[in-house]
């Protein structure tokens, strides 16, 4: 847990660190053009990995067969689907009415080669639970790309310097990874073994798809219907929204999917470790995300200026909508750890033809509107993801609610308190200050006083290391 936090807040506080001074650097309509291409990017990388990571995790007794297998099919897909992308570049650019996307994305696109041949090595050292490695060769990737795109963006590379930038960190830390984890292919592939990982990845590999065509879903209309200056404010507001939201639920999901895959049978076992999970994830992630939505203001005029503003008004809806990231995916991890990766498929269906309803509903209300209308959808997938948790293992919707229900209520009050508190002093800085103070303050306070039971487990858990 340790290592993975390590990789995760250095790696991300790196780039959050470099992200802030290239947008200071750069133009909304700059992260907007780019913007624009991530829905390629995301679909392809889903349809890399094909859910044969999470398959060779589970997978008590996997051979170097099905190792190798899963690289050379890992490998081939993404150089296939460059190609592709290769190809349709002019279109894409027409399509979005800016010529200048055609020589961006055959260069943007590399990246999904350059992840193909990192999918095994970074699969093999969860299952060891070496997030040690993984931590060095991720925050070595992510410091040299940031000096190469603040370095371009000084230069005025515009765009260039993001294309640059992510480029870089995916390409040295694969290299990276092919050095540290000296887990090398063998000249060797099975059939058997691709329709055996296959039958459960491919479930998986199916709803990461119509998760990521979704989420991307809503660059590609705001890129079509509205403006690249617009679509930039969304992805920079969604990009701070995420930031607390799934790269603390990406520690936990991490650490937890190994270890609970090794008590898989035991649904008492694992239902209390299970809402231990839960009850912790919220306590941390409620009120980071309730408490940036308090600040957004003053936090989007310090650290990126006036001519991003308007995205502190996405920010500050969005907050509320990835706030239930954490426990939708606590949810789904535990219909792959019992196997279920219909149902997980099933579910996903289910819930991107209600969130697309939305979707449909919003846009013509404007790109506010927009952000309103993912945190309905977030409520619903709520309560559609715990519908088989409480059928597998007895924790269902209601139950949830019940151990949630503290730390969401002290939560929403938090957000009151610094919202209306922070009106009284002057300046950004003194309101970001004061507000994560205040917020700090009464959480922290409210909960020990009302000795909830999750800050003791934090505490004692700061207190071993």
């Amino acid at each position: 847990m340790v290592w993975s936090s390590v990789e995760r807040f250095s790696v991300q506080g790196v780039q959050f660190v470099v992200m802030v001074v290239m947008a200071r650097l750069l133009t909304p309509k700059d992260y907007g053009l780019v913007g624009m291409l991530a829905i390629f990017i995301a679909v392809a990388q889903s349809l890399v990995d094909s859910g044969f990571s999470q398959a060779l995790i589970r997978k008590r007794e996997r051979t170097e067969t099905d190792n190798s297998t899963v690289f050379y099919f890992n490998v081939a897909v993404g150089l296939l689907l460059y190609g592709i992308f290769y190809l349709i570049a002019p279109w894409v650019a027409r399509f979005y009415e800016s010529p200048e996307l055609t020589g961006l994305m055959r260069v943007v696109c590399l990246s999904v080669v350059f992840n193909s041949f990192a999918v095994v090595q970074r699969a093999l050292l969860t299952v060891n639970i070496d997030f040690k490695t993984q931590a060095k060769a991720s925050l070595t990737a992510a410091v040299t790309s940031g000096v190469v795109g603040i370095g371009m963006a000084y230069g005025g590379f515009g765009y260039w310097s993001i294309a640059a930038q992510q480029l870089v960190n995916l390409g040295l830390c694969t290299l990276l990874l092919w050095i540290f984890a000296r887990w090398r292919p063998r000249l060797t592939y099975s059939w058997a073994s691709f329709r055996e990982l296959f039958g459960f990845g491919s479930k998986l590999m199916a709803s990461g798809l119509l998760d990521t065509v979704y989420r991307n879903m809503y660059l590609l209309v705001i890129g079509k219907v509205f403006t690249s200056s617009a679509l930039g404010h969304y992805t920079r507001a969604h990009q701070f929204a995420e930031f607390p939201s799934s790269n603390l639920t990406g520690i936990m999901q991490r650490v937890t999917y190994p270890v609970l895959c090794q008590i898989q049978d035991d649904d008492e076992r694992l239902a209390s470790i299970y809402r231990r999970f839960l009850r912790v994830s919220a306590f941390l992630i409620f009120p980071l995300l309730t408490g940036l939505s308090a600040v957004a203001q003053p936090f989007i005029l310090l650290l990126l200026k006036e001519q991003w503003l308007f995205a502190a008004t996405l920010l500050q809806i969005l907050c509320f909508a990835m706030m239930w990231y954490p426990i939708h995916a606590i949810n789904l991890n535990l219909l792959q750890v019992k196997g279920r990766s219909d149902l997980f498929l099933k579910l996903e269906i289910i819930k991107k033809v209600i969130a697309v309803v939305i979707l449909c509903v919003t846009i013509p209300m404007g790109l506010t509107a927009m952000c309103v209308g993912q945190i309905f959808t977030s409520l619903i997938a709520l309560v559609i993801n715990t519908r088989y948790t409480g059928k597998l293992i007895q924790v269902g919707f209601l139950r949830q609610m019940r151990d949630l229900f503290p730390t969401l209520s002290l939560s929403l009050t938090m957000w009151a308190v610094v919202y209306y508190s922070i009106s009284f002093f002057p300046g950004s800085l003194l309101q970001l200050v004061a507000g994560v103070a205040i917020g700090a303050i009464y959480y922290l306070s409210l909960s020990y006083l009302f000795r909830f039971p999750e800050l003791g487990e934090l505490l004692s858990i700061v207190r071993r290391k």
